[in-house]
């Protein structure tokens, strides 16, 4: 029986020439990812299991970006403690202010994470990884406790969707709406325990940073993993950029799939979620003009923060102005993103727009600082949830979007189409 792309990458870490849905398998590791939320827990139990020593310096990866800058004291003694624990055991891969991004877009920038790979992280959207051709998976705190003392994890092989694209993205129209689709039509468990692969013509007129987004969205279809096969994108992506040698899998022709779904990306719409589920999901033709008032833009997050996102957000806004009632907060998930935007111009477009740059952060997806909303007030948002009270009050609105849909709608003050 032939394997799917991620069955080959779980057999080959785990050491054995083929595996099948449902087998209990121990693989080895090449990272295990923890942020200033999930650590320090992992610490804990670190220190509680007696441990004395990492099982490598090299693959732990400790990014500071969820509550940082610091936004009060927990935070602060959080980071402090997971600051103690990269020192003691010098790990390489540890990323604080100044030096720091958003989790998912920092580490595949860096080239630290790769084709090939097989990663943990104690958060859910690890599963960004995929984009790059790997295996990538969130896991607990005590999960990734136990990664950092012996470099293994234990897993149960997923079963697998093949997800066939098929033509090109509309102008526009980018990876958020695929997923975004993708998970209005199987729903929030529709993938559960299963993977999320990523076939057809149409993959290879994806950008990376397309890929990227969608492969973040997979756990909010419920999927184990999300995968993209490794071609000519992955590998320019990597060229000069991944620290270590692309090792490149491919689905076997006769692997078995629960099911294929068909997207035909020439035919999406700007798609948005509405309240309070990401399968929650309306194109933005079912949207009348001027029909759902907004307080709040937020563009960033691991999902959407990337050069492409802050590209199509420049654009749109330029020699425009952000609605009196609207506050738009445009958040670039890393330094060099940053910096790329600086140089590029994008900053000033945004400043004079009436926008707010922040530093990399993750701040407002999960609620944590910088953009909370108030009872009642509803927010457009490139992150990728929007359950109850996720961004602020309990009775706030979240309505998740791509760039190009929040900086139309920052601009009017209404969920807003950006193709016109």
């Amino acid at each position: 029986m032939g394997m799917t792309m991620t069955q080959k990458i779980l057999a080959a870490h785990a050491g054995l020439d083929c595996v099948q849905a449902g087998q209990l398998i121990e693989a080895n590791l090449d990272l295990v990812l923890g942020n200033d939320i999930t650590s320090p827990v992992a610490i804990n139990e670190f220190e509680k299991a007696g441990a004395t020593d990492v099982f490598s310096n090299t693959q732990i990866a400790l990014v500071m970006d969820h509550f940082t800058p610091n936004k009060d004291i927990k935070a602060a003694e959080q980071c402090r403690q997971v600051r103690n624990f990269a020192d003691k055991y010098d790990i390489q891969n540890f990323f604080d202010v100044g030096k720091m991004g958003i989790e998912h877009a920092l580490l595949p920038e860096q080239g630290i994470v790769g084709p090939g790979d097989c990663v943990i992280g104690a958060d859910s959207h690890t599963c960004t990884y995929g984009a790059l051709g790997a295996f990538s998976t969130g896991v607990g705190s005590t999960d990734m406790a136990c990664g950092m003392i012996t470099g293994k994890a234990w897993f149960k092989v997923p079963s697998a969707i093949r997800v066939e694209l098929k033509g090109k993205l509309q102008p526009f129209v980018s990876g958020k709406d695929v997923i975004l689709h993708l998970i209005g039509r199987i729903g929030v468990d529709g993938a559960l325990y299963r993977s999320l692969e990523f076939t057809g013509e149409g993959v290879k007129s994806l950008s990376m940073d397309d890929r990227l987004c969608i492969a973040n969205m997979a756990i909010e279809g419920g999927a184990k993993n999300g995968i993209f096969p490794v071609d000519e994108v992955t590998l320019a992506y990597c060229k000069d950029r991944f620290q270590r040698e692309p090792r490149v899998f491919a689905a076997d022709p006769d692997a078995v799939y629960d099911e294929t779904i068909e997207i035909d990306l020439s035919a999406l719409r700007p798609t948005i979620a509405f309240p309070h589920l990401p399968e929650n999901t309306h194109t933005i033709d079912e949207v009348g003009e001027n029909e759902i008032k907004i307080d709040q833009v937020v563009i960033g997050s691991c999902t959407n923060g990337r050069m492409e996102d802050l590209e199509v957000t420049a654009k749109i806004l330029e020699g425009k102005q952000v609605a009196k009632h609207v506050r738009c907060i445009i958040i670039p998930s890393t330094q060099q993103i940053y910096l790329d935007a600086l140089h590029k111009g994008w900053l000033e477009t945004f400043i004079k727009a009436g926008a707010v740059v922040s530093t990399p952060t993750c701040g407002p997806c999960l609620g944590g600082h910088m953009g909370i909303l108030g009872k009642g007030e509803r927010a457009v948002s490139t992150t990728n949830r929007n359950f109850v009270g996720r961004m602020g009050h309990i009775e706030s609105e979240i309505y998740l979007a791509s760039p190009a849909v929040a900086a139309a709608s920052a601009i009017t003050g209404y969920i807003t189409d950006p193709t016109k």
